[in-house]
């Protein structure tokens, strides 16, 4: 499937497509960039999703660089008249960056997964016993992070064409 989009379109893709600059203003930072108004820009971003082209507008954090170091995806199993119940719950936490519902089979019961982050392993385990008590759910098991991937946002103009629209802009 292809999507034609406009010259502006494309200008808004290639700014954000390279992530949110680092400031108080990053729509406006993001629109002085492309050469339009931040009212513009956020129009366009409207737009997308209303058309279905954008889902979200979303942060990928390097949670090594915030000071923790400790992760570990913990793994529920709650009855499916819970789910959503035990689920707000356990996005609740500040320690809890991913709160999601996924299929179970025969081999795997678990059914909600929690992304959760600390200093370091034994503080996981501590905000999990916590966690765990506030939701009332006792069958889960932590899978501890071994290596961090690197996490990089997609890519949907080349580097040639966002290039060249830098150097107009």
């Amino acid at each position: 499937m292809t999507i034609k989009l406009s010259e502006i379109e494309r200008r808004v893709l290639s700014a954000i497509q390279g992530g949110f600059p680092r400031s108080q203003t990053p729509y406006q930072d993001m629109a002085e960039h492309v050469g339009i108004s931040t009212e513009q820009f956020l129009t366009v971003l409207k737009n997308w999703k209303q058309e279905g082209k954008l889902r979200r507008v979303g942060s990928i954090v390097d949670h090594f660089k915030v000071g923790l170091s400790g992760g570990a995806m913990v793994v529920w199993r709650v009855e499916p008249q819970r789910v959503e119940q035990v689920g707000t719950i356990l996005a609740g936490f500040r320690e809890v960056s991913h709160a999601y519902e996924r299929q179970t089979n025969e081999h795997w019961p678990y059914n909600l997964y929690t992304m959760v982050h600390g200093a370091d392993g034994q503080q996981i385990g501590k905000i999990v016993e916590r966690i765990s008590r506030a939701c009332g759910v006792t069958d889960y098991r932590m899978l501890t992070t071994i290596k961090e991937l690197k996490k990089v946002p997609p890519t949907y103009i080349p580097n040639g064409a966002s290039d060249k629209i830098k150097e107009e802009g």
